[in-house]
């Protein structure tokens, strides 16, 4: 029984780097599996000024479709919203004078859905990254108000580009290699330090830790501030990954679930 107690023993890191390993390989998230949080962004165009409450960070400017000045935010430096027609407004974040990003929000004729049409410029990709929401109103409009104005719940992801929803793990011993086809990357070791983040200006540093034999937890920081947290979690096939993603500084979780694209060469 000694003896025997002693082989598990042995063998437990090598059981451990094996389920380690089963995250090895390319991963696309399906947007039809994706469970939503239900926190309504909040929204609010009257007297000739946009208002985003529920953005990090919040914002107030005028609907003139000028640049105005935004402090507080790592991905932007200015913000300028336009009124399109009625039911439409498009918004737009530059930092140093380069669109970060682009969204158009329309709200349907009867004022009960909206639609997010979202352009994005990751800073370490030439290559945009587009996405379409799907919303739907949470209570009653806005008296006097734009038709923007009020919650909305987002209820799906309609399309997004493969290239922010692809992406790839690589294990090596007890390092754990992570890229993104938008350019993010990083190299941890599973041991919960802190190492850095490339190619996202709101993260920079991650730890990496293994939860159990088939989860992992990754924690992401902005300097000191701890400002999201992934916990994924293999399938005993390792064909698909759970992923439930906190936000803290919104104060929402989503969970996602990835599937894996082909094999790795360790399965072949």
């Amino acid at each position: 029984m000694k003896k025997l107690l002693g082989i598990v023993v042995l063998l437990m890191p090598m059981l451990a780097m094996g389920q380690q390993a089963k995250i090895d390989g390319t991963w696309k998230i399906d947007l039809d599996k994706a469970r939503l949080d239900s926190k309504p962004r909040v929204f609010e165009l009257k007297g000739g000024m946009f208002s985003c409450m529920t953005c990090d960070p919040k914002i107030t400017i005028a609907a003139d479709g000028q640049d105005h000045a935004i402090t507080g935010s790592p991905y932007m430096d200015s913000e300028s919203a336009k009124v399109v027609d009625p039911n439409s407004v498009e918004v737009v974040g530059k930092k140093d004078g380069k669109v970060t990003f682009r969204e158009t929000l329309t709200v349907s004729s009867d004022g009960k859905m909206m639609t997010e049409n979202y352009e994005g410029h990751p800073v370490a990709s030439s290559e945009p990254v587009t996405a379409t929401g799907m919303y739907s109103r949470v209570g009653e409009p806005e008296t006097g108000a734009g038709a923007i104005s009020g919650s909305w719940k987002l209820d799906k992801w309609e399309s997004a580009s493969a290239n922010t929803l692809t992406f790839v793990y690589a294990s090596n011993g007890n390092d754990l290699t992570y890229k993104a086809n938008t350019g993010e990357s990083y190299t941890a070791k599973l041991d919960g330090k802190d190492y850095a983040f490339h190619g996202d200006p709101g993260t920079t540093a991650v730890e990496v830790k293994r939860v159990d034999d088939h989860t992992i937890q990754e924690t992401y920081k902005r300097g000191n501030e701890v400002v999201g947290m992934a916990k994924m979690t293999i399938s005993p096939d390792a064909k698909s990954l759970t992923i439930v993603s906190q936000d803290l500084r919104r104060g929402t979780t989503d969970t996602w679930i990835a599937e894996k694209q082909g094999e790795t060469e360790a399965e072949k």
